[in-house]
């Protein structure tokens, strides 16, 4: 070892050796003696620069004991707190779901669908886009009158961390159809124009037209300001939106920082799963080009904090294991 004086020996202590007298000087002995920090004649000790060997009792007591990684069911309560805390991160600032209580998007979506909302791209100063499905919070009363269901405890609770869709919050749900600076018209049953373009309406409810023949709202031009939506119900003839709210304080438009969202995909039941794209008619030339920042998360509160909790588990399992190790 590297830290123990090795030293050589010639012959017996005491004896005479052969062609010496005992006493005399003897060459090969004196040659043969080595300290801890040379090596051995010949090569047979260890080099000079070999690391310290470890294992065993040494000068500083015995080794330290391998510490027992704690059982996954100990670890369990910890693993679906930092799950309910991301959930809640996530609810927060990137995707939450919302319940659709009418008919107003039918058929696009059905009452009791649940729907994902993005909530992300906003804070990166993306701003709803035509033919986007946007949630946002009521404007100026639209909601007046509605029933709303009180949630209880459970309901409460899931709701808060982002694993139910929210019955308090008063939000609504349509298509934005015109952003500021754009001119929306409906004359007769339709089609719709914005800034002179007719737009193909495919996603409308079938048998509906376009537009509404009525007194109420159904016939108008606006133009849209800066820094507000013009939106509309995808079932035209059983839709409260800004054809019906002109009177409001904001004339029916939908300040776009009371937007919380644009909702990205249908995510139950399952059998309504799918995605909401921008209709092809809003990329004519002429209307506007979609931002990239617009792209869609698709996967829910509770899969992105399973994704995150993943890495967690594997970080303290091999933590456990490299203890074991010492």
């Amino acid at each position: 070892m590297g830290d123990v004086a090795v030293g050589a020996r010639s012959g017996h202590d005491g004896e005479e050796h052969r062609g010496h007298p005992v006493g005399a000087a003897d060459p090969v002995a004196d040659s043969a003696v080595t300290s801890g920090s040379e090596p051995l004649a010949g090569g047979d000790g260890p080099p000079t620069d070999e690391p310290p060997r470890t294992g065993g009792d040494g000068p500083d007591g015995p080794a330290p004991k391998a510490k027992k990684p704690r059982s996954f069911w100990k670890e369990l309560p910890i693993l679906i707190g930092i799950a309910l805390v991301l959930a809640l991160l996530i609810k927060t600032f990137l995707v939450q779901a919302f319940s659709i209580p009418s008919a107003s998007m039918e058929n696009t979506l059905k009452i009791g669908d649940r729907v994902l909302v993005d909530k992300l791209t906003p804070w990166f100063g993306s701003e709803p886009e035509r033919g986007e499905v946007i949630v946002f919070h009521d404007p100026d009363n639209w909601l007046a009158g509605e029933n709303t269901v009180e949630p209880n405890a459970f309901q409460t609770v899931l709701s808060w961390i982002g694993l139910m869709p929210s019955a308090e919050e008063k939000d609504l749900i349509k298509r934005v159809i015109g952003v500021g600076g754009d001119t929306v018209a409906c004359k007769g049953t339709g089609p719709l124009t914005v800034n002179g373009k007719a737009l193909n309406e495919p996603y409308v409810y079938p048998g509906n037209t376009p537009c509404s023949q009525d007194d109420q709202g159904g016939q108008f031009s606006v133009k849209v300001p800066k820094g507000y939506v013009w939106v509309m119900g995808d079932h035209r003839q059983n839709s409260r939106d800004s054809r019906y709210n002109q009177s409001d304080k904001n004339h029916g438009m939908v300040p776009v920082d009371q937007v919380v969202g644009r909702a990205i995909v249908k995510a139950w039941p399952l059998t309504h799963w799918g995605t909401l794209p921008v209709p092809d008619t809003f990329e004519q030339t002429g209307l506007s080009d979609q931002s990239a920042a617009s792209a869609a998360l698709t996967v829910a509160p509770q899969g992105l904090a399973l994704a995150g909790v993943v890495p967690v588990v594997l970080w303290r399992r091999r933590r456990s294991g490299d203890s074991g190790t010492r």
